[in-house]
């Protein structure tokens, strides 16, 4: 690929994006890191983990995100009943024009390609689990029958980390699928005022379909075609080691707050996000504020800390902060680390 086609796709790509995002924002107000998160997550064919209080528009987004692709989308409102079967569909007992009864599979919600996982926190291990064979592989598994999915296939789930009555945290198996974890805040005084004004003034806000299943599948493949030199491989490698307690890379509060590192799918989702990053920048290689940029929303919820870290009110984002402020972006050693 010559370079004139290089920078004519990745120029195409900004303006398809930029569509995507003006388009959202017809609806949502601010919180543009975290629209920028999800995004990031459609183009990589990863899923997404949006923690937040009740009322912040997490739900109002994925709704829009809906809107704004020509996709099919399906809405699961998980709650402490709710059984593996009815998110992936089960065998039923059909009556044939001749009289006959046969089986046949009725496909639950999670047959589509947008799917919104609500306040899923809230259903057993048991149902949270189902989802995870259709995040990993795209693929359903029902009485020893494997289904597929249709592609793109992207789960976005909430929930409330601020109760703990009737709800289930989350597997750090399933937790590991999720590409990134955002945090929704609160919105800033003259956001707060824009949504009074658009919410009760009897004003209809809607967003146009943008966007098709073949084109998102296109920009994935773009995405993959990204430079990741082997020099800022090695850094955002190391900064997924540095968060292994006990392991050469670790660092002074690796060893005092975390009781478990990030898998190696940490690795893969700081390398995808970091190329969406770049292509957004204007470049096609990635650079190490690339990496930077996208290292608390893909790591934050792959480590477990431990329980000083609970003792002390210590959080993720806090350990994760001084893992990048004292891992050097060339290859040093730790001891040198330390000494500076």
């Amino acid at each position: 690929m010559n370079e004139e086609t290089i920078q004519q796709r990745s120029e195409a790509f900004r303006q398809r994006y930029a569509a995507l995002r003006a388009q959202i924002g017809r609806v949502i107000v601010g919180h543009d890191e975290v629209v920028h998160g999800v995004l990031t997550c459609l183009f990589v064919g990863g899923h997404c983990l949006l923690e937040g209080v009740p009322g912040l528009g997490k739900t109002l987004l994925v709704r829009t995100l809906a809107q704004v692709l020509n996709l099919d989308f399906n809405r699961i409102q998980f709650t402490p009943d709710l059984m593996p079967a009815d998110i992936l569909g089960t065998n039923v007992i059909m009556e044939t024009p001749e009289g006959r009864r046969v089986f046949e599979f009725q496909r639950g919600p999670v047959f589509t390609q947008i799917c919104l996982a609500d306040e899923i926190n809230r259903a057993t291990p048991k149902t949270q689990s189902a989802l995870l064979e259709t995040m990993q592989e795209g693929t359903a598994t029902i009485s020893g029958r494997k289904y597929e999915l249709a592609r793109p296939f992207f789960v976005m789930a909430t929930q409330n980390p601020i109760e703990q009555e009737g709800t289930y945290p989350l597997p750090e198996a399933q937790l590991d699928r999720f590409f990134f974890k955002l945090l929704v805040g609160y919105s800033t005084r003259d956001e707060l005022s824009a949504i009074v004004d658009r919410t009760t003034k009897g004003q209809s806000v809607s967003a146009d379909k943008v966007m098709d299943g073949q084109e998102i599948l296109q920009w994935q493949q773009l995405v993959r075609e990204v430079i990741l030199a082997p020099h800022v491989q090695d850094y955002l490698v190391r900064l997924t080691l540095a968060t292994h307690p006990g392991g050469p890379l670790a660092l002074p509060v690796t060893n005092q707050y975390i009781r478990w590192g990030s898998s190696p799918r940490g690795a893969q989702s700081l390398a995808l996000a970091a190329k969406v990053r770049s292509l957004l920048e204007g470049r096609y290689n990635v650079s190490f504020e690339d990496v930077r940029r996208v290292y608390l929303p893909a790591m934050r919820h792959r480590i477990i800390l431990n329980f000083e870290a609970q003792a002390e009110g210590i959080e993720a984002d806090r350990v994760l902060l001084d893992i990048l402020e004292n891992l050097p972006e060339r290859g040093e050693s730790v001891a040198t680390v330390v000494e500076s």
